[in-house]
């Protein structure tokens, strides 16, 4: 299930290709792709997307930093896949508390 809410979620906000049923490791690998396009062909777009996305820049500035050796790509669509699992986790925690009767005077 949450492989279907991943896949959604990043053809939403990255406008990527997904097949409907696909593994992480597939979603990891296509998304790389994805990364390493754009980092070779629009990397305005990269930039743009990681805005969207919503990671955390100093977060990916030490990352690419400490690990200079490593591939770029894979790292960016790690700290993606990341980040898009904790906005669906927090998104069901907030539809569970919002059908347990949680008021609005408790914000």
């Amino acid at each position: 299930m949450e492989n279907e809410e991943l896949t959604v979620a990043l053809k939403k906000d990255l406008e990527i290709d997904l097949a409907e049923k696909i593994s992480f490791e597939e979603i990891k690998q296509k998304l790389t792709e994805y990364i390493n396009h754009l980092i070779s062909h629009d990397f305005q777009q990269l930039i743009t997307l990681l805005y969207r996305v919503d990671v955390n820049e100093n977060k990916l500035r030490g990352l690419l930093k400490e690990n200079q050796h490593s591939d770029a790509a894979e790292m960016i669509a790690q700290l993606i896949l990341e980040r898009q699992l904790q906005k669906i986790k927090s998104r069901k925690e907030f539809s569970i508390k919002k059908t347990k009767g949680t008021s609005e005077k408790e914000w």
